[in-house]
């Protein structure tokens, strides 16, 4: 599917909308994603599931500062997956196997946040954070990209 197309689809089914962005909004989700890798850091000797949590969102708010960019927000009540198909329509496949990791740590996040007897692993913390860490520099590099008379705060 063209990305013109998937756009066409999202908005017609409400998955998406448009959204009148500027680069400054873009660039403080940027700011917020990279302190969600530090903060996720942070918390990775003291607890592995909030530690995963937030290197997710981490991936979630750089990929809405890229939908952002390109001037839409997700909508309705599948914002999250909204987010992940989005960025997988974008990056296709290429980044299929970070794409897929999101999608992984979108669900396992849900899990982790609703379920009451959910473990995650460290090693699993060190792969999102690795993911997460990829995942940012990425949007980042796209933004500039797109952008080159910008001059990002980062």
């Amino acid at each position: 599917m063209s990305y013109d197309k998937f756009v066409s689809e999202y908005l017609s089914k409400g998955l998406i909308q448009k959204q009148k962005s500027s680069i400054t909004d873009v660039e403080r989700l940027l700011i917020r994603s990279i302190k969600d890798l530090k903060t996720a850091r942070a918390n990775l000797k003291i607890d592995e599931g909030i530690a995963y949590t937030v290197a997710y969102l981490a991936m979630l708010r750089a990929g809405r500062a890229f939908m952002l960019l390109k001037g839409f927000r997700p909508s309705d009540g599948y914002q999250h997956k909204t987010v992940v198909e989005f960025m997988y329509q974008v990056l296709g496949k290429e980044y299929r196997d970070i794409i897929e990791h999101f999608d992984r740590m979108r669900r396992k996040r849900n899990i982790f946040t609703y379920e009451i007897d959910i473990t995650i692993s460290y090693t699993e913390v060190v792969n999102a954070l690795h993911s997460g860490e990829i995942f940012v520099d990425l949007i980042m590099e796209l933004v500039k990209k797109e952008n080159p008379q910008e001059c990002l705060k980062l």
